[in-house]
C-alpha cells in the first residue's frame, strides 16, 4: 500500500503509506502486511498467479485505471515496475488521475465508469452490486486458488455480505510485532530542525514540549529573520497532538472506557488548544500559515533559508536535505525526537487506505481479478513496492530488502513506479520499504512504533453515504475546520478558551451526542470481528 509525494505523497504513503495510503489514505515511507493462512501467522494471502509463464504482448489487455487522489505523482503506466506487472499479467492500465474530490461521485452518478478504480473515498457507493463487482463472486469463478485471510475480508465485508476491494496499508497487531522491520508509513508526523543553527545555540537538549518551546523562542531572538515554525497545511496538528495524548486524528473518534467519543471530546483538546495559540501569539507561528494556497510553501520556507524548524512528516529532514542540497544551500537538517512527552501516543485506527474496484463496465473481469491476484502475492508486492528485483534491491538475510536507491529520491522512485501501484498491498511490506539502517527515517519510524498501538476495529466506525450521520459529522468537520482557527489566532489565552467553547458549545448544536450514540453502537458491533 503515500516526492507524498510531490509531497504528500511522499506523503501518503513517502517512506510507506510505511506505507501510508498513500500509502492514501498516508502521505515518506508511506504506508501498509502477509501469509496464506492470514492475519495468525502474519501474512495476509496465497497468490499463484505469480507462479504462470509470462503473458505473450499479444495477450497483454489495456484496462483504463482510474486514481481518485489528485495529488498522485505517477500518472502515466510507465517504468521498470509496470513493465514487469505487464510481463507478469499481461494486462496494462491507462491512467487518469482525478482533477478534484468531486470527478469520482459525478461517475458514479452518471454511470460513466472506467474499468478499475483506486480510491480511498466512496468506498460504500461503489461498495454496490449494480456498481461494482465483487471480488468474492470474481474469486470464486476465475480465481479459487486467490486466498485472502479472514481478517482482511471480514472488515471490508459490506452489509450483503460481499467484499468489493481489500484496501491496502493494513497489517493487524500481531504482524506488526512479529515483523520488527516494518515499520509502519511515512504517513506519521514529524519535525525537522537547521543543524547549523542548533549547532549556534549549543545544541540544547529536547526532551520535553517546554524544551522545544524555549528553543523556538532563542530562534527568534537570536535570529529574527527566520520563521522558528513553518508547518505543512496537511500536518499542522498531528505532531502536537501526539505529545498531547490525543490518539484520535481531526474527524475521528478515540476509545475510553471502552466507549468511543468523537475527538472533540478528549480531556486534553483544551490544553493542545491553548499551546497552539500561544505558538502564535508569542510569534513561533505565523497567522498566513493556515491560509497557505498549497502544500508547497512550507517547503520553500525551509529549504530557502526562512525558516529554523519544519513540520510535516518523518521523512522530512531528508527529504528537505535532497532539496537544499540541489539548490546549493549550506545548510541540513536533522529530525526532532518523535516523542515529548510521557503522554505522546499513537493509536493506529487504520483499517486500510485505498482499494481497487472492478466496475460492471469492466472488459475483462477475468483478467483483472488475476491482477490483483498477482498484486496480492508476495512476488507481487515485493514488486510493486521495492521494484525489481536484483536491479532495486536484494534481501538482506535478516529479513528486510537492501534498496539500491534513496527513497526518499521521488524522481527515482516516481520514474521507475516503485511504491505507486500498490492496488493490492499491505502495512507489512510497505513497511519494509521504510526499513534503512543509518536514516533518519528509519530512526523516526522506530521511535513512533515504540509509541504505538492497533485498534482497526475503531476504523470501522465509518458513516455512510446519504445517511444522517454524515450529514451530522459532514457539518462537524465543516464547521470545526473553520472554528480551530479562531482558536489558534485568538489575542489571548482567554480569547482562545472562549472561542473553544464556543466551538464545543456549535458541535452540540450540530448533533454530537446522536452522532457519538451512533458510533457507539457501531463500534461494539465491529468489535466482534475481531474476536
Amino acid at each position: 500500500m503515500r516526492s507524498q509525494l510531490s509531497k504528500m505523497l511522499m506523503l501518503s504513503l513517502s517512506f510507506v503509506m510505511i506505507i501510508a495510503v498513500l500509502t492514501a489514505c498516508s502521505g515518506g515511507n508511506s504506508s501498509g502486511d502477509s501469509s496464506a493462512d492470514g492475519a495468525d501467522t502474519g501474512g495476509s494471502t496465497s497468490a499463484n498467479a505469480s507462479d504462470e509463464p509470462a503473458a505473450g504482448s499479444q495477450d497483454v489487455e489495456e484496462l483504463t485505471l482510474f486514481i481518485n487522489h489528485s495529488w498522485y505523482p505517477v500518472k502515466e503506466w510507465k517504468g521498470a515496475v509496470a513493465d514487469k506487472i505487464t510481463e507478469k499479467t499481461g494486462v496494462k492500465l491507462k491512467v487518469t488521475v482525478a482533477t478534484d474530490d468531486k470527478q469520482l461521485p459525478l461517475m458514479i452518478a452518471s454511470g460513466d465508469l472506467p474499468d478499475l478504480i483506486f480510491t480511498a473515498s466512496d468506498i460504500d457507493r461503489l461498495s454496490n452490486s449494480n456498481i461494482s463487482y465483487s471480488w468474492n463472486e470474481l474469486i470464486e469463478k476465475y480465481a479459487p486458488d486467490f486466498k485472502i485471510d479472514p481478517t482482511r475480508t471480514a472488515i471490508n465485508t459490506m452489509d450483503d455480505g460481499n467484499f468489493y476491494t481489500i484496501r491496502n496499508a493494513f497489517a493487524t497487531q500481531q504482524e506488526w510485532e512479529t515483523n520488527q522491520y516494518a515499520l509502519g508509513n511515512d504517513g506519521n508526523p514529524g519535525i525537522a530542525l537547521r543543524e547549523d543553527i542548533m549547532k549556534e545555540l549549543g545544541n540544547p537538549e529536547l526532551k520535553t514540549l517546554d524544551d522545544f518551546v524555549k528553543l523556538l523562542g532563542m530562534v527568534k531572538e537570536k535570529h529574527p529573520d527566520l520563521v522558528p515554525l513553518v508547518m505543512d497545511k496537511n500536518w499542522i496538528e498531528s505532531y502536537f497532538m501526539t505529545q498531547y495524548g490525543i490518539e484520535a486524528g481531526f474527524g475521528s473518534w478515540y476509545e475510553k472506557d471502552g466507549k468511543v467519543e468523537y475527538y472533540l471530546k478528549h480531556p486534553k483538546m483544551l490544553d493542545f488548544f491553548k499551546f497552539m495559540n500561544g505558538l502564535y501569539r508569542n510569534g513561533y507561528i505565523l497567522a498566513e500559515n493556515f491560509a497557505h494556497a498549497n502544500d508547497q510553501i512550507d517547503d520553500e520556507y525551509a529549504v530557502g533559508g526562512k525558516a529554523f524548524a519544519h513540520s510535516h512528516t518523518v521523512s522530512v529532514a531528508e527529504r528537505d536535505n535532497i532539496s537544499a542540497k540541489q539548490t546549493g544551500a549550506a545548510y541540513t537538517f536533522k529530525m526532532m525526537p518523535s516523542a515529548l512527552s510521557e503522554e505522546a501516543v499513537r493509536v493506529s485506527t487504520g483499517v486500510g487506505w485505498s482499494g481497487t474496484f472492478i466496475t460492471k463496465n469492466n472488459k475483462n473481469p477475468e483478467k483483472s481479478i488475476k491482477l490483483l491476484q498477482f498484486l496480492a502475492s508476495e512476488e507481487g508486492k515485493q514488486l510493486t513496492m521495492f521494484g525489481v528485483e536484483g536491479e532495486h534491491w536484494t534481501w538482506n538475510e535478516e529479513g528486510y530488502p537492501n534498496l539500491k536507491y534513496n527513497t526518499a529520491d521521488s524522481d527515482f522512485v516516481n520514474s521507475n513506479g516503485i511504491k505507486w501501484w500498490f492496488l493490492y498491498s499491505d502495512a507489512i511490506v510497505e513497511g519494509l520499504w521504510g526499513y534503512v539502517p543509518g536514516t533518519q527515517t528509519t530512526q523516526a519510524l522506530l521511535e513512533t512504533k515504540a509509541i504505538t498501538t492497533y485498534k482497526p476495529e475503531i476504523g470501522m466506525i465509518q458513516v455512510k453515504a446519504d445517511s444522517a450521520e454524515k450529514t451530522i459529522k459532514t457539518k462537524l468537520d465543516e464547521m470545526v475546520t473553520n472554528e480551530k482557527v479562531k482558536i489558534y489566532l485568538a489575542k489571548s489565552e482567554e480569547e482562545a478558551v472562549q472561542n473553544y467553547e464556543t466551538m464545543m458549545k456549535n458541535a452540540e448544536k450540530i448533533g454530537l451526542e446522536k452522532l457519538d450514540e451512533w458510533a457507539n453502537k457501531t463500534y461494539q458491533e465491529k468489535q466482534a470481528l475481531f474476536k
